[in-house]
């Protein structure tokens, strides 16, 4: 029977190939497609994590703050995402946004302004173009659960501004792990009664009452337009989980 081991891999019969990874490698004269084969893949997204992590190692305490890339700089949120950035700088944290423009922009500005570490990881779109200015420490991912597994490692809470789809995977994600205590528990602030009422009261009197949450899972969420109380919540659970 026709073998060959390549690497950690058997081939037999008819998977046998005709030449060596070394020789696709060193050989320009062939075809590109295999920088886009899934092998290739697991070393981009093996760099992802490698740079993240290099990136963020000595940050300190962080937290993130997540909202719309559609709030418009007139708009009250994001005034609201500038006061969150900065005091929470103010508190001690470094403030970690999606790096994009709106309400992430806004923590980013207000973080910076503030004189604290800004920092925005950054996804690749199809319709938004890079960092915004006031991430002063910025890493673009290509894949989103690099960058979420940033956000939960790096951050000790997250505040939520009003958002929209990416918001919610955010805010879903980060209820899901506390739930399913994959990771230690960490507050989430919602910023913002009128925006997030409706949701809060469709989880209690809907989902809840059906039995596909427990009552205690909304508990995880506190609700408030007062920044003060917000940065206060982290403040409180630094001093309980170090």
């Amino acid at each position: 029977m026709k073998s060959k081991q390549k690497g950690p891999v058997v081939q037999r019969r008819n998977q046998v190939d005709g030449s060596t990874t070394d020789q696709r490698l060193l050989d320009s004269r062939g075809p590109s497609d295999w920088v886009h084969t899934d092998p290739w893949r697991v070393l981009r997204i093996q760099a992802e994590f490698v740079e993240g992590f290099g990136a963020l190692a000595e940050l300190g305490p962080a937290i993130a703050v997540f909202g719309s890339a559609r709030t418009p700089v007139d708009h009250p949120t994001y005034a609201v995402g500038e006061e969150v950035g900065r005091k929470l700088v103010e508190a001690g944290f470094a403030v970690i946004t999606g790096g994009g423009p709106g309400a992430m922009e806004a923590a980013n500005k207000g973080a910076s302004e503030a004189g604290g570490t800004s920092v925005g990881l950054g996804i690749e779109l199809p319709f938004e173009t890079g960092l915004n200015d006031w991430a002063d420490v910025g890493i673009n991912f290509r894949y989103f659960f690099a960058r979420k597994t940033m956000f939960v490692k790096y951050s000790q809470g997250f505040v939520v501004l009003p958002g929209g789809v990416g918001t919610l995977d955010e805010l879903f994600e980060a209820m899901t792990l506390v739930q399913t205590r994959k990771v230690t528990s960490f507050p989430i602030v919602l910023v913002g009664t009128d925006y997030w009422r409706g949701m809060i009261d469709w989880l209690r009197d809907t989902v809840a009452a059906e039995g596909k949450i427990a009552a205690e899972d909304i508990d995880m969420l506190t609700l408030t337009d007062d920044v003060d109380e917000a940065v206060e919540l982290m403040v409180r659970s630094r001093e309980t989980f170090g």
